[in-house]
């Protein structure tokens, strides 16, 4: 709203005239900005046909910046003329003035001034008249005095090539008393209430009308999933951290790569039908790169680079079955498998997609969820690598207070726990599993014997609690939960193999 004193001083101004005021006269009159009397004119708009207010446009003529500075000292090549003493000036000298540049080529076209570049000292300038008329000055002048009709288009559009003149649009409103006009302002009323209804005051009362033309609040839009806020930030960490992305478009992936490549036995409990999904169409893979399934195949039972295995009858009809990925580390070997088949380069890979478990849904179980994995292949990685490159990767997530714990994984020796204070549950929660791949993996495929390959995996779901804070938790679901409960919820599920 605008200020009152101004709307009802204006309403005055109106009331003393018969045909109206203009805006940008009542403004100089008041002493105020025009805005300031543009702004009234809205707010009395606002309130009915209190005044006729007509737009009206109008172009005039303004000094720029160095028009101002002419008109006050003068124009440039005035000014070079007025500079030049009798006995000349040096032309180099001239040049050094601000003005001397324009006001010496100016100047020679009205033949003020000549050069004598035959001078010993160099080029001279000298004056050809003894007086001038500084008739941009008075040009200029004229514009300032409000006085641009004593000009011919002409003389306006030189000066305006000069830039010492601009073309000004200004709008301004014609102000005149409307149907309804008064200078007491009543306010509005701008909602029927079921008051006003019952006591019969809304036939005294006047209502604003309703501008069926304006826009309506905007509804509310899709919003991107937590989950997919936190994968987009997770790729990008990644990337700038030197990281190539794994193709992970294979939901379907055999035993083979699964397990038997990682050095998994195939009587481990996580390859039972209670904790995999197998398919039954197609039931079993065929094509497998031959060479390389005799070396697992003998890893595996009778042991080889270092180990004696796990000295069972290892059945290519177990690494047959097709299965639904249990874990995106199949992609991991199958990347590590090929680039075992060249020239070995260090690398660094990732890769953050779907997994599948066979689980009874409930609370704290899902049959499906997102698992982050980071793997590096270098001469001579070791443990403290993996702690490096853990604390930087979690640094950048914004997760700074890390512990790692001991642990056993089947292909990777040693194997650490990832750790990270939850600032909400006042603990230390899980967050990921790491180690460095074994022998029994890495050689039968290829790769040099002085080669390490260190590794780190986690769900998508449970950093995201941690990152996005259990107050925004809260937010999602709605209503208050327990901590603990949205901690084991399906949503911050880690590894269903070993919540």
């Amino acid at each position: 709203m605008a200020d009152t004193g101004v709307v009802e001083t204006l309403l005055r101004l109106i009331e003393k005239v018969d045909d109206g005021v203009d805006s940008l006269e009542v403004a100089a009159s008041l002493g105020v900005d025009h805005q300031v009397i543009v702004g009234a004119v809205k707010s009395l708009q606002a309130l009915g046909d209190i005044i006729s207010a007509e737009l009206r446009s109008s172009k005039h003529w303004e000094l720029t910046e160095e028009g101002t500075e002419i008109a006050e000292q003068g124009s440039h090549e005035a000014r070079v003329f007025s500079s030049i003493p009798l006995e000349g000036l040096a032309q180099s000298e001239l040049m050094k003035l601000s003005f001397g540049k324009i006001g010496f080529s100016k100047a020679m076209s009205n033949k003020w001034i000549r050069v004598d570049k035959s001078h010993e000292g160099g080029p001279r300038i000298f004056k050809t008249v003894e007086s001038i008329d500084d008739q941009v000055r008075e040009k200029l002048l004229l514009v300032k005095k409000a006085n641009t009709a004593q000009l011919e288009e002409k003389e306006k559009n030189e000066l305006k090539k000069r830039k010492l003149l601009s073309e000004v649009t200004v709008k301004s409103y014609w102000i005149s008393k409307g149907i309804s006009f008064s200078t007491t302002i009543t306010k509005q009323e701008t909602e029927l209430t079921p008051e006003m209804v019952a006591n019969g005051s809304w036939k005294e009362k006047k209502f604003k009308p309703y501008n069926f033309e304006a826009m309506g609040v905007a509804p509310d839009c899709g919003h991107l999933h937590p989950l997919m806020k936190v994968r987009t930030q997770f790729r990008q960490i990644f990337l700038e951290m030197g990281f190539t992305e794994m193709p992970t478009n294979n939901f379907i992936e055999s035993s083979f790569w699964n397990f038997d490549s990682l050095f998994q036995p195939q009587q481990h409990p996580a390859r039972d039908q209670h904790d995999t999904f197998f398919l039954s169409d197609p039931a079993l893979a065929h094509e497998f790169p031959q060479d390389y399934l005799e070396r697992v195949k003998k890893v595996h039972s009778e042991g080889g680079f270092g180990s004696q295995g796990y000295k069972y009858d290892w059945k290519i009809e177990e690494a047959q079955k097709n299965i639904l990925r249990t874990h995106t580390t199949a992609v991991s070997a199958r990347m590590l498998y090929k680039l075992a088949q060249q020239k070995f380069t260090p690398v660094k890979y990732f890769s953050i997609d779907r997994v599948f478990r066979n689980e009874t849904l409930d609370a704290t179980h899902l049959a499906e969820f997102h698992q982050i994995e980071g793997v590096v292949a270098d001469y001579g990685l070791t443990l403290g690598d993996l702690m490096g490159i853990l604390h930087q990767f979690f640094t950048k997530l914004g997760i700074t207070k890390l512990r790692f714990k001991p642990a056993y994984n089947p292909y990777t020796e040693p194997s650490m726990e990832v750790f990270s204070y939850h600032e909400g549950l006042k603990k230390w929660v899980e967050v990921g599993n790491s180690g460095v791949f074994r022998p029994e993996m890495l050689l039968p495929m290829g790769l040099p014997e002085d080669v390490s390959v260190i590794a780190w995996g986690l769900s998508l779901e449970r950093p995201t609690m941690i990152k996005y804070g259990i107050n925004n938790i809260r937010e999602l679901v709605g209503h208050k939960v327990n901590l603990q409960m949205v901690y084991d919820s399906p949503i911050c599920r880690l590894d269903p193999n070993t919540a």
